[in-house]
């Protein structure tokens, strides 16, 4: 029978995705492990590969198609020996054609509320000394703090009657229900619950205003509207998210660079070069704040670690994410246990990422997880800033430009080179003597960068 080819999750994440480019065409062979379509996911260009053999019939889903739903069907495969026409031609439309397997969760609960009443058993009656109104199936309203209240309907007139709120009246019919016997006894004074807390007088944050509401504030004719893509929607979930359910707070620290850049221009002096004569190497001085945040994480383990409702996760290596500049947003890729690598290493490592970022082309691995990232705008002339922490973190340094300033010694003004850094970390996972023991391990390594190597 015809094979389904679907639109693969190629991240946790992902919901949907662009179907860039088809690279098999109807009626090509294929086998497992051929390449068949280019899927652009909210960070990266991917390629998709064949997991069975067979014919392409037919492609539903034409190249260029944007947000196609994960597991969608883009496409069908005539297995071997099949009829390609007719496997063609028998196969719905994608969107009309969900996998087996989402077809028995979709259609079994949509059937269970018309078959139950014919398969039911009939309701027993109901006792002869209990109340018909009570028997009913039991009243839910609001009690006026977002729960719902059961009851009767007689028990909601003796309530009304007696001037009692009956969201106030413990019930004690089944399931909680208010009956009215538990009216009786409220009017006496028992069986009420505690009043509820007095809300809050904190204002109330107002809500986003909606698109139509934020037009209106503007000449029509005098603006542009550019649909946001699947990597900027992402970046805007996921920060509001952390700047939301992250309690941050933030640690400023200035550093002296000066024997930094001093090795750094002797270490880059002494590179060793390729065929045409060019550097192997040419180390930077993120390359340098990269080894030594991951070294400075070693040397407090306590930092390390990832906030979970069950757990702290402690992690055994330093996997450095650095944030890159691309068109459209910006993407995290991890240096993976950095503190064991050295910096022409981690140098030539970020490199690759860079280039393969701008391109789309980084793979989900080399961009999921972490244990803490930098963001480095210092080659904007950024002084200062502070950085939102990307969950699972618990850190993030944010680092300024290095810049000639005057610093006091001995009682005497010199002109040092200098950076401020500032650490933003997660208050669930980091207290604030935790975090400045961290930031000024890494000042003393990145002061000091012989020390890196020990």
């Amino acid at each position: 029978m015809p094979i389904n080819i679907l639109m693969p999750a190629l991240s946790p994440t992902m919901e949907k995705g662009n179907l860039a480019k088809w690279l098999k065409k109807e009626g090509d062979k294929v086998k497992s492990g051929d390449v068949i379509a280019e899927i652009e996911t909210d960070k990266a260009t991917m390629e998709v590969e064949a997991i069975d053999e067979g014919t392409i019939a037919k492609i539903l889903v034409p190249e260029g198609t944007q947000d196609v739903p994960v597991n969608d069907v883009i496409a069908v495969l005539a297995g071997e020996g099949e009829d390609v026409k007719a496997a063609g031609s028998a196969k719905p439309s994608a969107s009309a054609a969900p996998p087996k397997s989402a077809e028995r969760t979709a259609d079994k609960p949509a059937e269970a509320p018309a078959a139950a009443p014919a398969s039911a058993p009939k309701a027993a009656p109901a006792p002869a000394a209990a109340p018909a109104p009570q028997a009913a199936a039991p009243a839910a309203q609001s009690n006026g703090h977002g729960g719902r209240v059961f009851s009767s309907p007689l028990a909601r007139r003796l309530a009304k009657d007696a001037g009692i709120d009956v969201s106030m009246i413990a019930g004690t019919g089944p399931h909680g229900r208010v009956v009215a016997r538990d009216v009786e006894q409220a009017k006496s004074g028992k069986g009420l619950k505690a009043p509820a807390a007095a809300p809050s007088s904190a204002p109330s944050i107002a809500p986003t205003m909606s698109d139509k509401q934020i037009l209106s504030l503007f000449e029509p004719g005098s603006y542009d509207i550019v649909p946001h893509d699947g990597m900027r929607r992402t970046i805007a979930q996921r920060l509001t998210a952390s700047i939301q359910n992250v309690p941050h707070f933030y640690l400023t620290i200035d550093c002296d660079i000066g024997k930094l850049l001093a090795a750094r221009e002797e270490i880059n002096a002494a590179a060793p070069k390729d065929k045409e004569k060019k550097p192997l190497y040419k180390i930077s001085v993120n390359d340098f704040v990269i080894k030594a945040m991951a070294v400075a994480l070693q040397r407090i383990p306590n930092c390390n670690v990832s906030w979970t409702e069950s757990g702290m996760v402690k992690h055994h290596h330093s996997d450095v994410g650095v944030a890159v500049a691309m068109p459209g947003g910006l993407i995290t890729p991890i240096i993976r246990k950095a503190e064991t690598k050295t910096l022409s290493t981690i140098s030539n490592e970020m490199k690759d990422f860079a280039a393969r970022a701008r391109s789309r082309k980084l793979k989900p691995e080399e961009y999921q997880g972490g244990t803490t990232a930098v963001s480095n705008l210092g080659m904007y002339g950024i002084s200062h800033f502070t950085a939102v922490i990307n969950p699972p973190h618990a850190t993030i340094l944010a680092v300024g430009t290095s810049e000639e300033r005057p610093v006091v010694r001995g009682g005497k003004i010199e002109i040092a080179h200098m950076m401020s850094v500032t650490l933003s970390c997660d208050h669930r996972a980091i207290d604030g003597a935790l975090g400045a023991e961290l930031i000024g391990a890494f000042k003393q390594l990145i002061e000091n960068p012989v020390m890196m190597m020990v």
